[in-house]
């Protein structure tokens, strides 16, 4: 009557096979979110809401957190943070539900990349609006052009698996990725171990945000958003760039 422990729970829903599939585990995720989700996904079992619908409130929920990110003051930057923790976890927990009610779908997959790809593109327009002081001036267009380049960059993974099925090949593993080139192949090594390109994400942005919020909350003024924000757009410029590089010097369309 009181349904599955957590241990069983574990078995199921966060398996090694699936954990420790390359970039399937977020780090805040591995270190604590994984812990907390479990037991929200403990009670979701029992009731009657979908893995879909789970990831359709996600949307929601990204979505609204990005209306405090564009605007003024410390106070909202931290709603907009809360509201990104509760998307992240929600992002977590439909997976938990549809691995534990076996009801993982191809609609599921596509509903959860469209879901990122609005969300993570609305929040980093959100914060140009937020640099720009709530006027339409080059700081709002600016983060509306990176909002563009985080989705190109997702869009670059992502139409590598529709080249392949289009064409008929097969998947590619883990070992395609790795660019040919020895050079290409190191600076990826590098990348990977600052994670410089993670901080376009949700989570990474929002937390490089509000800390920028304190800072201006503390000397007065916009200076430390609009550094941010031009960090964040220079960093998915350059990555839709390199990752371009790299697909194209890898094995993946092979």
């Amino acid at each position: 009557m009181s349904g599955p422990t957590l241990a069983e729970l574990r078995a199921v829903c966060q398996p090694e096979s699936t954990m420790s599939r390359r970039n399937a585990e977020h780090w805040l995720a591995r270190l604590i979110l994984r812990r907390w989700s479990l037991h929200a996904t403990r009670l979701l079992i029992k009731t009657p809401v979908t893995a879909n619908q789970l990831t359709g409130v996600m949307i929601v929920v990204g979505l609204l957190a990005c209306l405090p990110a564009a605007a003024r003051g410390l106070g909202w930057m931290v709603v907009a943070l809360v509201g990104v923790l509760v998307y992240f976890m929600l992002d977590l927990c439909d997976g938990e539900v549809a691995r534990w009610r076996r009801s993982t779908s191809i609609a599921g997959v596509y509903l959860d990349r469209v879901g990122h790809y609005l969300v993570e593109a609305a929040l980093i327009a959100a914060y140009g609006y937020r640099a720009a002081g709530q006027a339409w001036n080059g700081w709002a267009t600016l983060g509306v052009a990176g909002g563009l380049l985080v989705v190109l960059v997702k869009a670059e993974t992502d139409l590598v698996d529709v080249a392949r099925v289009r064409s008929g090949a097969p998947t590619t593993d883990d070992a395609a990725v790795v660019p040919r080139s020895a050079v290409l192949s190191r600076a990826r090594a590098i990348a990977s171990v600052f994670k410089v390109h993670q901080l376009t994400g949700a989570l990474e942005s929002v937390f490089v945000l509000t800390a920028a919020a304190v800072v201006d909350s503390q000397r007065g003024g916009l200076t430390a958003t609009r550094i941010c924000v031009g960090a964040l757009v220079g960093i998915a410029a350059t990555m839709t760039v390199l990752h371009l590089v790299s697909i194209l010097a890898s094995r993946r369309l092979r």
